[in-house]
């Protein structure tokens, strides 16, 4: 004990350092928000995972793995090292949406982290969440070991398919026609979903038109705050693409509202819900979008290329066309706008959004072929974000078979450097959340 708690105490400081650099600002902006982050982040060891992106780069980087350092490293090249990556993959951040086409599709999704950089940081930080989850449910090292190498020979034969000329039907999407299994379960239940029923949840109708109703988070704002909020509305429309811009009645502003009870990731952000006249004039057609603050990324704190840097106005441009490089087809109310002098997202409030849900997921078999096919839809999300993205300035080659080549190199060795960094890391995570608890409950966190 004596040994072992000094190194506690040093790794508690240097959290509470990473911690003032990622969210320092917005913390004092907004402690009761971060207080109930950081209860989340404290109910379990994935909790504390999924909330502390900052912490993995900061330690990626430590070790040596920031791009400025690994063009030359293991599977990194200078193509493979600047590719659109997720930023925050982990195990459940997959779920299903409706797509600009109407077809529900399960994948890969938030990409408020989204980024270009080393496409690795990508597979480990999944690796690491399905050691998280595979220790929270009692699962041997073998078979988490097991897992990992599920996920990474799925991710290799998918990308290989892709990089050797694959047609589309041959690796198609995850739809109501070709999944199967829980990701075949949460699109059922998105399509068992209705947009009358998110209505019906947010909104009342008055005097023949429909509003937002009080309350479930809904917060009035004064008349300055919402002029403001409708001329960043104004400039959010000039970022859309002519297609869906087709009916101009369909972005009528109805009503607008402040929100709180936003995701673990966006604590302290403002926010606000935008009610639309929709594709019709029916009232159950009517649309609800959200306006937000786009958040710096934890892995740009690593990136040092000044041309990535510097191709993004700002954190809510970045965001949309990080997502609309690395998911086809993406929602079609997506854009960015500017309030207040700082960069927002926009995009619908869906009601066909449905989080694969990980808690009923016990059986082993089971959970593999989960797992095989987020490793499939992980390699098609780096598969799109490439020269055909639209932004080739700063992919200006083809992800999947610069990524292809790299593991053909070493196809052994890269399935092993996943299984190590899973359980590395996943172990690190876990005395990590134990140390954060402590802070947290002994008032060691400044400003809370």
């Amino acid at each position: 004990m004596s040994v072992q708690q000094p190194r506690a105490e040093q790794r508690g400081e240097e959290i509470l350092a990473v911690f003032d650099t990622a969210f320092g600002e917005l913390l004092a902006a907004d402690p009761a928000a971060f207080r109930v982050k950081f209860r989340k982040m404290a109910s379990s060891a994935f909790a504390f995972y999924r909330g502390t992106a900052c912490l993995f780069y900061h330690d990626l980087d430590a070790e040596g793995a920031s791009a400025a350092r690994t063009a030359s490293g293991p599977y990194l090249d200078d193509r493979t090292s600047r590719v659109w990556i997720h930023g925050d993959l982990h195990a459940e951040n997959f779920g299903t949406y409706m797509d600009s086409q109407g077809r529900l599709i399960f994948n890969v999704n938030d990409f408020d982290e989204a980024y270009v950089g080393p496409f690795t940081w990508d597979l480990k930080r999944f690796a690491a969440s399905l050691a998280l989850i595979g220790y929270a449910k009692a699962l041997s090292d073998e078979q988490i070991t097991g897992l990992v190498r599920t996920y990474a020979a799925a991710y290799r034969e998918r990308v290989h398919a892709l990089a050797t000329g694959a047609k589309s039907d041959e690796v198609p999407p995850f739809t109501l026609d070709t999944a199967d299994g829980p990701l075949l379960g949460a699109l059922r239940v998105a399509r068992s979903l209705t947009r009358f029923g998110l209505l019906d949840s947010m909104t009342d109708i008055r005097d023949f038109e429909r509003r937002f109703a009080s309350g479930g988070g809904a917060v009035e704002l004064d008349a300055a705050t919402r002029y403001k909020v409708l001329a960043a509305f104004d400039g959010y429309l000039e970022t859309l693409p002519e297609s869906s811009l087709t009916r101009p009645d369909s972005y009528r502003v109805k009503d607008v509202v402040g929100r709180r009870g936003v995701g673990i990731g966006s604590a302290g952000l403002p926010s606000y819900n935008i009610l639309l006249e929709g594709n019709s004039d029916a009232l159950e057609n009517d649309v609800v979008i959200y306006l937000k603050q786009a958040q710096t990324p934890a892995v740009s704190r690593h990136i040092t290329d000044r041309a990535i840097r510097e191709y993004w106005q700002h954190e809510g441009h970045r965001t949309v066309i990080s997502q609309r490089a690395l998911q086809a087809h993406a929602d079609p109310w997506l854009g960015w706008t500017e309030l207040d002098g700082s960069g927002q997202l926009v995009a619908e409030v869906s009601p066909y959004a449905v989080d694969l849900d990980w808690s009923d997921l016990d059986d082993l078999d089971e959970i593999t072929t989960v797992v095989a096919d987020l490793g499939r839809a992980t390699a098609t999300m780096h598969a799109a974000a490439d020269d055909e993205s639209g932004h080739s300035e700063l992919v200006p080659f083809s992800t999947e078979r610069a990524i292809d080549a790299a593991i053909a190199a070493d196809e052994d060795g890269f399935t092993e450097l996943l299984v190590g960094f899973a359980h590395s890391y996943g172990a690190r995570a876990r005395a990590d959340h134990q140390t954060f608890v402590d802070l947290f409950r002994n008032g060691r966190i400044p400003g809370l």
